[in-house]
């Protein structure tokens, strides 16, 4: 028989045996308390992610202090600058207004558009349709690359090509056909990421119905895919308004509006009164820098928000 004092124990006894369900034998036959490793990897894993955290708000802090102050310093000293005669006279010497210049990034950009987005577009659609294809997995790897090539090295081989080996001098041609090689791999590779977040589902039920390939690429895939492809059409039209380097090598420089040829006319661009006149002596000049600069960050930063808001409408 057991009797009642076996049933009850004491507290000695109670404490003594949550003491030895909670040590752990060591080798030494010392016992290590199982909370106490709890709670150093607790204590330790929170000051790594104090740590993380602190580094993480710090480089976001100094990339917005130097944002800011790189928009401050052009906003402030853009809007000084601007008056009515920018937009309506052309660049004379150091001086004059900015409408030459408006005129000839208008042109590029729009130019360099036109040549880039069917292109794009339609390198986009294969890589995205026949993604493991030899051709698809080639035109890929070309985008990655171009991406990856030095502006002005496009620029130098523009020069090479067209203005030195075609004899088309500075022109309006090669600064668009150079503009439109770095547009590209922007235009390819946003049509591909948007056409391959559709869901397989919508090209099942379009093949269901009896719709062709290409019809189930023109008529179904591409109108969903639209929001993505404009994205990447804005993002290249950003990034081809805020080039220099090509420019100087194929597009020149002219203090006067476009004669409307192609070839052996060259053309003004704002880049190129940000690049010159900032370093020029007089007052009127570094005006017209200034004025350029806001020009050009106001453009790209309004393309930057509608490219956004499309994103955020295409999610929604």
């Amino acid at each position: 028989m057991i009797s009642g004092d076996d049933n009850h124990a004491s507290p000695e006894s109670a404490q003594a045996s949550s003491r030895s369900s909670l040590t752990i034998a060591g080798g030494s036959g010392r016992g290590v308390a199982v909370p106490k490793i709890i709670r150093k990897v607790s204590l330790g894993r929170r000051a790594f992610s104090i740590a993380g955290w602190a580094l993480t708000s710090l480089g976001v802090g100094l990339m917005v202090l130097l944002v800011g102050s790189i928009l401050w310093t052009v906003f402030v000293g853009g809007w000084s600058a601007m008056s009515p005669s920018l937009f309506t006279t052309v660049t004379q010497g150091t001086g004059g207004g900015l409408l030459n210049a408006i005129e000839g990034t208008a042109v590029l950009s729009v130019g360099a558009l036109l040549l880039a987005v069917p292109l794009g577009v339609a390198a986009g659609v294969y890589v995205a349709e026949y993604r493991y294809s030899r051709w698809a997995r080639a035109i890929r790897f070309v985008a990655d690359v171009l991406v990856g090539v030095p502006s002005i090295v496009l620029g130098y081989f523009g020069y090479v090509t067209m203005v030195e080996g075609l004899g088309w001098n500075f022109s309006v041609a090669a600064g668009c056909i150079v503009l439109a090689v770095m547009c590209l791999p922007y235009i390819t590779r946003s049509t591909e990421f948007a056409l391959g977040e559709l869901p397989d589902a919508l090209r099942e039920a379009a093949y269901a119905l009896g719709m062709s390939e290409r019809r189930v690429i023109l008529r179904v895939c591409l109108p969903a895919a639209m929001p993505g492809v404009l994205t990447g059409v804005m993002l290249a039209l950003a990034i081809s308004v805020g080039e220099t380097a090509p420019l100087l090598y194929t597009a020149g420089w002219s203090n006067y509006m476009w004669d409307g040829h192609l070839t052996h006319s060259p053309i003004g661009f704002l880049t190129y009164a940000i690049w010159t006149f900032y370093s020029e002596p007089f007052s009127s000049a570094v005006a017209l820098a200034y004025a350029a600069a806001f020009l050009v960050t106001a453009f790209v930063f309004i393309i930057n928000i509608l490219s956004r808001y499309i994103m955020t409408r295409e999610r929604i």
